[in-house]
């Protein structure tokens, strides 16, 4: 009889102990796939792990639906689950770990289902505080009221997922094409724009003597990383920088913000404004397609959802070259429309968001090159051509569809006798004695230009306003995270 008991006893220890070396096993053999790793379909009839947020829940008597996205995609994956695994805190936009096995749907809907065996309520969320509800379409201008939760809707992420991959296609672009990225200063003394909308940075506490320097002379952050770059084009032939920049502008329009992102780049040995336009062209061309082939889905979602009909606007700007006009040209161009302007257009004057666009659509809606700007309106760094009587600079803007002005560059003033006297002219010779010095020492023929990352966005998408392109907008009155 003991003997009988003792069988029993070990029979029952060793089937306890089987399950859980099977409840480890299936533990350890469990994948963790992204979901768009999931709808892929290379895993089907696997024990995976699945996790993210919810998007839908749709109980039924027998069984349990859930959508549940991770950010990696578009499109959520479906999990089918039985009523017994349906749980109070499992609600719209709460987060969960979901185990089971990846199977093939039998809808048409969606290639692949996760067949749960357990889900996990890892993060609550109750969906009447929510300010996203499951069934609304909101708009971007709803949205932006909650900048700390906006990224948990599908256009938001969609619209990060877009820009993470045109950030890739623009680093992409200049390695592809021979240039070497400097990480220019986000601290610097110099105004390069020259408009004195400059964010100072000084030392915060007790220990700091108000009128004393920390870097013994006034430090702002950057407003351009050029002035650096023509640094290190005095060594490298083609460089170029992807960063943040700021402006002190007290504006809070759809085209401003106080943090945005620029890509500068600097061309040595080069007396073509060609030379330029053929890497904005280029880099523009090379960065929306790899954009709408790498993110179709998502930027989809914007052109059918957001800002319908814009699809047609980029299709007809990749097939077309871009034209290039001169400033005076433009000028004939805005005094012979039709059109009344609210800023005048006369020769000399600074073109207007209002001239830009007209000049875009009068070009076809298509992007234009607009070079050979008045003297007076460039920085002391522009090129004189010494022309007449219209005194011009090698300058030019690219100008593009729904927003204007996308790129600004021009030649470099190389001759230091011409640079030195303009400077002087201006109160500036001390000041940028070391940007003489580049002249003095081994100085060649450049030029340069800088994209605005988040226009060049808006152009892609048709989005309005700069602030739904950006993850944390920064503007004037703003209360940033």
């Amino acid at each position: 009889m003991f003997q009988a008991a003792a069988k029993t006893l070990s029979s029952a220890s060793t089937s306890s102990v089987s399950r859980g070396i099977s409840s480890s096993l299936r533990h350890y053999c469990e994948k963790r796939l992204r979901v768009s790793e999931a709808l892929s379909g290379a895993d089907l009839g696997t024990n995976v792990k699945v996790q993210g947020w919810v998007r839908s829940v749709r109980p039924q008597k027998t069984n349990l639906f859930l959508h549940v996205n991770d950010g990696s995609s578009l499109q959520s994956l479906q999990v089918v689950a039985g009523s017994e695994l349906n749980d109070p805190s499992l609600t719209f936009g709460s987060a969960v770990e979901v185990t089971g096995i990846l199977k093939k749907s039998p809808s048409q809907t969606q290639p692949v289902e996760l067949e749960a065996e357990q889900i996990h309520v890892v993060g609550k969320c109750n969906p009447l505080d929510f300010p996203f509800k499951i069934k609304d379409r909101h708009s971007l201008e709803y949205i932006r009221q909650f900048p700390h939760l906006r990224c948990r809707t599908n256009a938001f992420s969609s619209l990060l997922r877009i820009r993470s991959e045109a950030t890739a296609a623009i680093h992409s672009y200049f390695k592809e094409n021979g240039f070497l990225q400097i990480h220019t200063p986000i601290i610097t003394s110099n105004d390069c724009e020259g408009a004195g909308e400059l964010f100072q940075v000084e030392p915060s506490g007790p220990e700091h003597e108000e009128d004393e320097n920390y870097f013994s002379v006034p430090a702002f952050l950057t407003v351009s990383g050029q002035l650096h770059l023509e640094v290190m084009s005095g060594a490298f032939s083609r460089v170029y920088t992807f960063g943040p920049t700021f402006r002190a502008e007290n504006s809070q329009s759809r085209r401003h913000l106080a943090e945005f992102y620029m890509v500068e780049a600097e061309v040595s040995f080069t007396q073509s404004l060609e030379d330029l336009t053929k890497v904005m062209e280029g880099m523009f061309r090379s960065a929306t397609e790899h954009v709408l082939a790498r993110c179709a889905e998502d930027v989809d979602l914007f052109h059918k959802h957001v800002t319908p009909g814009h699809r047609g606007t980029v299709e007809a700007m990749m097939k077309r070259r871009f034209p290039v006009i001169t400033y005076s040209e433009a000028i004939d161009i805005l005094n012979s429309s039709s059109e009344t302007f609210v800023f005048p257009t006369t020769w000399g004057c600074d073109l207007q968001t209002e001239h830009e666009k007209y000049l875009v659509k009068h070009c076809g809606n298509t992007p234009v090159f607009v070079t050979d700007y008045p003297y007076d309106l460039k920085p002391f760094y522009a090129r004189d051509n010494l022309d007449g009587p219209k005194h011009t600079a090698a300058a030019v803007d690219l100008l593009v569809p729904g927003v204007g002005e996308l790129c600004g560059g021009s030649l470099r003033e190389e001759r230091l006798d011409l640079l030195s006297a303009r400077l002087e002219a201006v109160g500036l010779e001390e000041t940028y004695s070391w940007y003489l010095d580049l002249r003095r020492f081994g100085s060649v023929p450049h030029g340069g230009f800088g994209l605005g990352f988040d226009r060049f966005l808006q152009c892609v998408l048709g989005v309005d306003n700069i602030k739904d392109v950006i993850p944390f907008p920064r503007f004037s009155h703003s209360c940033p995270l």
